[in-house]
């Protein structure tokens, strides 16, 4: 019987390591911005910035914005394991008027796809009279 468990446990130990994988892990320093009130027709810029916590290193395959008022850019190399890495998004505030946006991460981070959020007011610009 001890020849049995003495078999059996290193077994078990060696199957319960092979079973946990290595992956990429995003651990970002926030998810979300709120710029507030920004004038109109001018462009403002949110950057996420984030530490690949993983083994692997992290891939970003897209980053989009919910629309085309919202540019977004990303590290397109790999993120090694303990390396930082920002994605920033940037919004036109062209139409007065609260706006909450996103943007959809791809990845091969262990969570897939991420989302990451933005929101304001837009104030219109006052008019001038000459």
């Amino acid at each position: 019987m001890k020849r049995i468990l003495l078999f059996a446990l290193p077994c078990v130990l060696m199957l319960s390591v092979a079973m946990t994988h290595a992956t990429a892990l995003f651990n970002w320093s926030k998810t979300s911005h709120d710029f507030g009130r920004i004038a109109q027709n001018k462009p403002v810029t949110a950057r996420f910035a984030f530490v690949n916590k993983g083994e692997l290193p992290l891939v970003i395959s897209s980053a989009k914005g919910s629309c085309g008022c919202t540019g977004v850019d990303y590290p397109k190399a790999a993120v090694l394991p303990g390396q930082s890495g920002e994605i920033t998004a940037t919004f036109n505030a062209g139409v007065a008027g609260a706006f909450s946006k996103s943007v959809t991460v791809e990845s091969n981070a262990e969570t897939g796809v991420q989302m990451l959020s933005i929101k304001g007011e837009v104030v219109a610009e006052p008019v001038v009279a000459h």
